[in-house]
């Protein structure tokens, strides 16, 4: 099956600290399909390295998962939702108190950018966000930011979730990716009325300056380091926590009837198919708005059931939570859908639309199954990154 979002340019960066693509095999439980990503500690340290590395260089240097643009078209209206059971919530977690009146949007805390190598090798990234979990480690983001649709290896490699990214900085730190969740549907055949995907992460990791050491605790150092003039460096790191308990989660929503306003957010970088280019993916983005009240389809991309949004975003912004009764005071609302593609319902060559899958009842068993699902942590007493 085609897909929307089609990796196009990114350069590659020399570095001595790549990580070995995660391997492991995807097992099914009904409806849901589980995935090992960074599957232990070593894995997951050599993940963080490879990010880590000359001072997050590699964060910088990639690029939004961006689209063919001739597959920007016109969705068709499919008729009504029938929801697969009866309306059901989970509440966020963050801030008890209000942060104040504002007439401007407060963008939660709790977004930020997943980052990846694709199937081509390019570095890429897409939109996400903490989300509710029993563990609070859990990132919710479009299935296609997970799961590798090119080369049909199972999940994307070295992925981490950096909540409130900006231009190489990572405020609450860097989460490694532990396990992936989606719907049995786009795991086996890419169906993008699936298109969505939970991912436990560890505890992050933020850095905590660099250490002169002796060549002896050098070589025995895992971890980011590095060696000149006959002096050798570590750049420790320091736990920095769950991921809930720094930034909260959003709550969960799913057979909610549509036409609900919601609002969106995510970081939008590609061009529109005209070539104008209004975003620069450095600063999040929202929109807000009623979604659709009947059903999107494309055929093009095999979707029959999707729910839209009038929206001017660009890829980058996809993978961005759609939030219903967004409580602007405390940034949380509920996650009743992710940005999954890009229409011009206009026929302009601009985009105006964005979808998302309809959360229903097997979503939820997606989300329940990966809610329960504890990770851990990758750094040690000593700042070391454990084996």
């Amino acid at each position: 099956m085609k897909r929307i979002l089609l990796p196009a340019g990114g350069a590659l960066l020399a570095t001595g600290l790549l990580a070995a693509g995660m391997t492991g095999a995807a097992q099914a439980d009904g409806d849901v399909t589980h995935d090992p990503m960074a599957g232990n500690t070593a894995e997951a340290a050599s993940v963080a390295s490879f990010w880590i590395a000359s001072n997050g260089a590699a964060l910088r240097a990639a690029t939004q998962y961006t689209w063919d643009s001739n597959e920007v078209r016109k969705l068709v209206s499919k008729g009504g939702y029938t929801p697969d059971g009866s309306p059901g919530t989970t509440a966020p977690t963050g801030e008890s108190r209000p942060s104040g009146n504002s007439q401007n949007v407060n963008l939660p805390k709790t977004i930020g950018k997943v980052f990846f190598v694709d199937g081509s090798g390019k570095f890429r990234w897409c939109s996400a966000t903490s989300i509710q979990s029993n563990y609070r480690n859990l990132v919710a983001t479009a299935g296609h930011c997970v799961y590798d649709t090119e080369s049909n290896k199972a999940v994307l490699d070295n992925w981490v979730f950096v909540p409130g990214y900006y231009q190489g900085k990572a405020p609450w730190g860097i989460y490694v990716g532990k396990q992936a969740f989606t719907h049995y549907d786009f795991d086996a055949y890419e169906d993008y009325d699936r298109d969505y995907a939970f991912v436990t992460v560890y505890n992050g990791i933020q850095f905590n300056g660099v250490k002169q050491v002796d060549r002896k605790d050098f070589e025995r150092f895992t971890g980011p380091k590095r060696s000149w003039g006959g002096r050798y460096y570590i750049l420790l790191s320091k736990d920095a926590g769950r991921l809930g308990d720094n930034v909260g989660g959003q709550g969960f929503a799913w057979n909610q009837p549509t036409g609900k306003p919601v609002r969106t957010f995510g970081y939008p970088a590609a061009p529109h198919p005209d070539g104008s280019r209004p975003y620069s993916g450095v600063t999040p983005k929202y929109c807000y708005g009623g979604t659709t009240a009947k059903a999107l389809g494309a055929s093009w991309l095999k979707i029959e059931e999707h729910i839209g949004l009038k929206c001017a975003v660009t890829p980058g912004y996809d993978g961005g939570p759609w939030l219903l009764n967004y409580n602007n005071a405390k940034r949380l609302g509920y996650v009743n859908g992710v940005t999954s593609t890009f229409a011009d319902q206009d026929g302009n060559d601009r985009v105006d639309y964005i979808t998302s899958p309809y959360f229903d009842g097997e979503t939820a068993a997606v989300y329940n199954a990966a809610k329960n699902v504890w990770s851990g942590k990758i750094v040690g007493p000593n700042g070391e990154l454990y084996k």
